[in-house]
């Protein structure tokens, strides 16, 4: 097995915790079918990415707003109240992150799809993001993962050889799109299974 030299994180879902339910919830008045619906229908997932490619806030909120008018409140709390969906530290992978780190053995980096207007939130709150050798925040490069262009980015940025590379993501579509690029992939589920699959890689954190 080629020797791993390189470990690149995700952010949301495998460190941070962030989640719109959080805020919309409340805004639902604890109505989940009301919200999944908001989210299916206004606030989707799509439209959120576009933003996380590094489309303008403002200008995603007034354009929703245009098409949807009947839901203006709720579409303006998204980015308004942004701060409010996200949670702590998923505290079991920055404990597996600091070893890392801790180790000096490996270079380790964060690949994020995050908004670059949001993302200095997030750096004042989350103390561990200094702890990175690099993060490559997909909206300050106007492109995001699953695209290829985005890995190819982060190869280069960081130097580093895809064959010696983990990438842990909670979302398989980028796991699978990083593999593409012989990039090795963890989908990651809990802390617990991501420190088991580490070990497969003859990656020891103790």
């Amino acid at each position: 097995m080629t020797k791993i030299n390189t470990i690149i994180f995700d952010l949301g879902g495998v460190l941070i915790d962030w989640n719109p339910e959080y805020l919309f919830l409340e805004v639902f008045k604890g109505d989940r079918q009301k919200m999944r619906w908001f989210f299916d229908h206004i606030c989707t997932s799509d439209w959120n990415e576009n933003q996380d490619a590094g489309y303008p806030l403002t200008k995603a909120t007034e354009d929703l707003v245009k098409q949807h008018p009947k839901y203006e409140k709720e579409i303006r709390l998204f980015y308004g109240e942004w701060e409010r969906m996200l949670g702590g530290a998923i505290q079991g992978t920055v404990d597996i992150l600091k070893k890392l780190i801790d180790s000096k053995q490996y270079k380790v980096v964060a690949l994020t799809n995050w908004s670059a207007e949001t993302f200095p939130i997030a750096q004042e709150k989350f103390e561990f993001l200094e702890w990175f050798e690099g993060i490559l925040v997909s909206g300050e490069e106007n492109t995001r993962k699953p695209f290829e262009a985005i890995y190819k980015l982060t190869l280069k940025r960081f130097n580093i050889d895809a064959e010696k590379a983990i990438f842990i993501d909670d979302n398989l579509r980028n796991i699978e799109a990083a593999n593409k690029l012989g990039i090795h992939g963890i989908h990651f589920t809990s802390a617990e299974n991501l420190e088991n699959q580490l070990k497969n890689y003859n990656i020891q954190l103790s």
